[in-house]
């Protein structure tokens, strides 16, 4: 009973997360209707989207193959995966092991992957364009993720998720790793000022041209993926500056979680109202930038363990 006790608190985060995923989105697209003055689209909208086009069927061009098709299902699973590590309890995560964060970075990059050989295999310059700011920006996000996942490891002394952002890393280092984190979030979810999700001028568009020609449950699952990736990212800045174990029990620990969680989706709101879209090579400024409060929350890691 024990045991069953303890897979079912270290999965209800993960469930948590497929459920709650797409709400955030609407948190997201509500603060910036505020800040525009509009009544904006209901908080549930990306649910109704998403039922609305798995009831659709898709259509396929005859240009593509079976890896556009088998893209969006690949995209999905690798997230899901991901959000499997990095969904944290008090007791530990859904799945968990040493090196586990690893395997979760790589499963991110696989669904970027398989989004970017979709939108190759469909032969359009558009989606060739796309992908190409998609890969130009990769690098220097994922090395910025990198840097930060040392700096918690070194900190924590652990190789493991469930217990990498649950140990007492010193709070100067946990600010510097939120920061850094948050401008990637931005990044890796095509947030303003990295790139627009709601633009539809090709020119001007990284993620969302990508995915111009997936119609049906295809674009279906690709919305559902990248409101959990939203979610997996805004998980992991709360529990840069928010320990786990603050609480009791997992409902207060979640509940708190998730107030944090809609806090940070509330600031991304706030920084899409305020800011403008940078050109692509501020974006990798930014991220230079990120890499470098990374690598000083390192250093400070580094120092303190010594």
């Amino acid at each position: 009973m024990a045991d069953t006790n303890t897979i079912a608190v270290d999965v209800f985060p993960l469930l948590c997360g497929l459920v709650l995923a797409p709400f955030i989105i609407g948190v997201v697209n509500r603060t910036k209707a505020f800040f525009a003055g509009r009544n904006g689209q209901p908080l549930l909208q990306l649910y109704f989207d998403i039922f609305k086009l798995l009831r659709k069927g898709a259509v396929f061009s005859r240009s593509t193959t079976w890896v556009f098709r088998l893209a969006p299902a690949v995209s999905l699973a690798s997230t899901v995966s991901a959000l499997a590590i990095f969904s944290l309890s008090p007791e530990g995560a859904a799945l968990s092991f040493p090196g586990d964060i690893v395997l979760a970075v790589y499963m991110l990059a696989l669904a970027r992957f398989a989004t970017v050989l979709s939108a190759l295999d469909t032969g359009s310059s558009f989606e060739g364009m796309g992908a190409s700011r998609e890969v130009m920006l990769a690098p220097f996000a994922e090395a910025a993720f990198f840097i930060l996942i040392l700096a918690a490891a070194v900190a924590s002394r652990s190789m493991s998720a469930a217990t990498m952002f649950a140990a007492a890393i010193p709070l100067p280092v946990r600010i510097l790793m939120f920061v850094s984190l948050f401008i990637v979030l931005l990044v890796e979810n095509c947030r303003v000022p990295a790139d627009d999700p709601n633009t539809h001028l090709e020119l001007t568009m990284i993620h969302e041209v990508m995915v111009l020609d997936n119609s049906g449950p295809d674009l279906g699952m690709i919305f559902y993926a990248a409101s959990l990736k939203l979610w997996l990212f805004a998980s992991l800045a709360v529990c840069c500056i928010m320990p786990a174990g603050l609480t009791g029990g997992i409902i207060g620990e979640m509940a708190l979680r998730v107030a944090g969680i809609i806090c940070v989706c509330i600031l991304v709101g706030v920084v899409e109202s305020v800011m403008a879209r940078f050109r692509f090579d501020k974006v990798r400024r930014m991220l230079v930038f990120a890499s470098v409060l990374s690598s000083l929350a390192l250093l400070i890691a580094v120092g303190v363990s010594a």
